[in-house]
């Protein structure tokens, strides 16, 4: 496995296509890190739509999206699959956050989450307002994830640039 970014330093830029459930429309554009600047982004890499930690996972940060932006953050949610298949996702489960699809997986080896058989390591990156990586946490089996008090916590010691 690819080490990837290294706390401290800039972490990778990427522009990736996604969209956003809000209220009943799934507004689809491109996600540029950089452009994010100026607010914390939390990089969410999941392995799969519709399965269930990664349900979980994304609920459990959906719900809890308030918290996030308390801190004046964004959380973005990244797998492999397409936009449409995000689509299904976040109609189906009412998930609140971008969704964006890294199909060639190259934002995901740029992180070093690619994994082989399973795709992509669950991870999670905190991009500093700065753009600076600030935490981040790659699971090994990715059974569970990094829940939002985790998280939270993390992010209430990232100040503002």
């Amino acid at each position: 496995m690819a080490s990837g970014p290294r706390t401290g330093f800039p972490a990778p830029d990427f522009t990736l296509p996604g969209g956003m459930l809000a209220d009943d429309t799934f507004e689809r554009r491109d996600y540029t890190l950089s452009a994010a600047r100026g607010r914390a982004v939390v990089l969410a890499f999941y392995p799969g739509d519709n399965t269930a930690v990664c349900t979980k996972q994304l609920c459990a940060y959906s719900s809890g999206l308030e918290a996030f932006e308390d801190l004046d953050a964004e959380v973005w949610g990244i797998s492999p699959q397409g936009v449409d298949s995000h689509e299904s996702f976040a109609r189906g489960q009412g998930l609140r956050m971008p969704l964006l699809a890294d199909t060639g997986r190259e934002t995901c080896r740029a992180y070093g989450v690619a994994a082989p058989g399973i795709g992509v390591r669950r991870s999670v990156f905190l991009i500093g307002p700065d753009g600076l990586l600030r935490w981040k946490h790659v699971a090994l089996l990715g059974a569970t994830f990094q829940s939002v008090g985790t998280l939270t916590q993390q992010l209430s010691g990232i100040g503002k640039p």
